[in-house]
């Protein structure tokens, strides 16, 4: 039986041949094809409304996989807003909701990006609300679409963690798409990967069997070694597979 896979989506306006502006609910494509192609079965998922919500979505998959979009709204971990942009409250709600039930339940979950700045906050820790320096390692993020999704830059996998485990420990090149980190890690967290300007970019849960794996770049994006972090992924959630139990006619 393939894993059920929850994705959480982004809603935005955009054009449709309904009407000029239509709020939808938005997936990036790479999404869905990295867990389809390592044998997942991907269900995207709108905004919900609560934990009691949050627990009937989980009731029905065997893992979670929150994406990226916009940033975090500051309010989420009690600061104001002095960077932040595209924020939105309600799927804020949504999304911290869907992992503190994860994580309650134990639900194998892969959090990217926004998906992992969520896992911080929900667990109690802040973030950076702007890390870009001109010359550095994470430079300002560009106007140009092109030089945002070409931005590298090297990160640090550390040993004896559970990102070690997928890419083995030591340096490797990810994608630099987000301008926002963590600031304040929370206890029960630790960093597993991290960038030479000190950037957390991957965390896991510590003495705690919640299988999360959150990382701050976008291995939707990339190539090669990053599909190992979805079949990792996927392979945790069809371990946690429960049986579908027929309605009774």
């Amino acid at each position: 039986m393939r894993p059920r896979i929850a994705i959480t989506t982004w809603r935005r306006p955009l054009p449709t041949f309904v009407a000029e502006r239509t709020l939808l609910h938005t997936l990036a494509d790479e999404y869905v094809t990295c867990v389809r192609d390592v044998g997942g079965l991907p269900l995207l998922v709108p905004h919900v409304r609560g934990e009691q919500e949050a627990d009937a979505v989980l009731d029905a998959v065997d893992g979670l996989l929150v994406a990226g979009g916009g940033d975090v709204d500051p309010a989420s971990y009690g600061a104001a807003n002095v960077a932040s942009k595209d924020v939105d409250p309600e799927a804020d709600t949504s999304e911290l909701a869907l992992l503190r039930c994860a994580r309650r339940r134990r639900v194998p979950t892969l959090a990217i990006c926004r998906g992992m700045q969520l896992a911080v906050v929900a667990a109690g820790g802040t973030l950076l609300q702007e890390i870009g320096r001109p010359g550095g390692v994470h430079e300002p993020i560009s106007n140009d679409p092109d030089a945002v999704i070409g931005a590298r830059h090297p990160v640090e996998v550390l040993d004896d963690t559970r990102l070690a485990a997928i890419f083995g420990a030591g340096t490797r090149t990810v994608n630099t798409i987000h301008h926002q980190a963590v600031d304040d890690l929370p206890a029960g967290l630790r960093v597993t990967a991290v960038a030479p300007d000190g950037v957390i970019e991957a965390v896991e849960p510590v003495d705690d069997p919640w299988p999360l794996l959150a990382v701050q770049w976008h291995p939707e994006k990339l190539e090669g070694a990053d599909r190992m972090l979805f079949e990792a992924f996927v392979a945790l959630a069809r371990d946690a597979i429960r049986p579908v139990v027929a309605a009774t006619p």
